[in-house]
């Protein structure tokens, strides 16, 4: 899907409407002594049958989140386009 670089979106802190930058949100990194990741890895040792954790399907699309950066006051915002999935986003 098609998406502008820049817009014209409300800004909560500058409370109008202002011109935003758009870029895609990253995931950021997982914290590896997380409880869950321990669990995890606790479950994948030693000799088992089916290993856990691995899939067999592949998604074929998710919901794409941006952040709107207000050039004003340099706020960032996130927005969910749509409720369509879709593979990847691309700015024009």
């Amino acid at each position: 899907m098609k998406y502008p670089k820049e817009l014209t979106a409300y800004c909560p802190k500058c409370r109008k409407h202002t011109k935003h930058k758009v870029k895609t949100a990253s995931k950021g990194r997982a914290r590896s002594m997380a409880f869950g990741n321990r669990k995890h890895n606790r479950k994948l040792k030693g000799y088992g049958g089916k290993r856990a954790g691995e899939k067999t399907v592949k998604k074929q699309g998710k919901r794409q989140k941006i952040i709107l950066t207000c050039e004003v006051c340099k706020k960032k915002q996130e927005r969910i386009i749509g409720g369509r999935t879709m593979k990847k986003i691309e700015f024009k």
